[in-house]
């Protein structure tokens, strides 16, 4: 296997999620972890892309980007050949289909999705619960929340929770722990959609190790054992039929995907950020 780290640079007039987002969903079709994504947002002058096109060609890496001003997109093509890395223009052939299909005329302006209007605040407001609610901090909040996750440690509901949140989904998520009882407020959930995030044991038992690894902490703990693992699944299986929630295996799932899932449960696909 190649040790070499590679780079994908991501290029952006405004925020460049929906670059990154689909350089990550690249990547999840190869074996290799030795790569590395570098994000440069909000680029506005023809310096700045041949700085970040310099960067690529150092690295031997190659580009992602989603520049909206035409201007932008003809010096990004241009330095890429001139430097010969390549760059991978993620927005520019939907707009040209639009254009060419439907005869219309796009605004070119960067980061529309992101004015200050309400869907702005919303977002914000959604962040800033899942934040306050997380690992069932405060229990108030599962009966203001528009979805409820739970299930056992390291089984992704905080990362979850936040991705939830930047689609404007007030999100709060509560570990499920066989020596502590549930809050009886998630039995009350009538009307709320409450889902369970479970995973195989062995794959639960790979992310808890490596989590002991990165606080230094002895990977032979019982938190990362088959045993303990079992027993918690076990309960949590249980707990969550007793509650006749919906129940999703994020085992083999990315962030994205799951969420996807749950926001179809909700009746909800969000939207994506440029």
């Amino acid at each position: 296997m190649n040790d070499l780290q590679h780079t994908i640079f991501i290029c952006s007039d405004a925020i460049g999620e929906t670059a990154e987002a689909v350089a990550r969903a690249t990547l999840r079709q190869f074996i290799s972890t030795n790569v590395q994504i570098r994000r440069y947002g909000y680029v506005k002058s023809d310096d700045e892309i041949k700085h970040i096109v310099a960067e690529a060609s150092i690295h031997r890496g190659f580009i992602a980007y989603t520049l909206v001003q035409p201007e932008l997109r003809e010096m990004m093509k241009e330095e890429a050949i001139r430097m010969n890395v390549r760059a991978v223009d993620v927005m520019g052939p939907m707009l040209q289909a639009y254009i060419d299909t439907f005869n219309g005329s796009p605004k070119r302006q960067p980061g529309l999705l992101h004015e200050l209007d309400e869907d702005y605040f919303r977002k914000i407001e959604a962040i800033e619960f899942a934040v306050k609610y997380d690992d069932g901090k405060d229990v108030r909040g599962l009966l203001q929340a528009d979805i409820v996750l739970i299930g056992v440690s390291r089984t992704s509901k905080t990362p979850l929770s936040i991705f939830l949140a930047h689609k404007g989904i007030k999100t709060a998520n509560y570990p499920l722990i066989p020596e502590i009882k549930p809050p009886e407020e998630l039995k009350k959930l009538k009307h709320k959609v409450v889902v369970g995030l479970i995973m195989t044991a062995e794959h639960l038992s790979k992310v808890r190790t490596e989590r002991l690894k990165s606080m230094g902490l002895p990977h032979e703990a019982k938190y990362a054992t088959m045993s303990r693992i079992n027993e918690e699944l076990e309960y949590a299986s249980t707990y969550m039929k007793s509650l006749n929630c919906s129940v999703i295996d994020v085992t083999e799932k990315a962030i994205e995907e799951t969420a996807g899932i749950i926001m179809g449960l909700r009746g909800g696909d969000g939207e994506r950020l440029l």
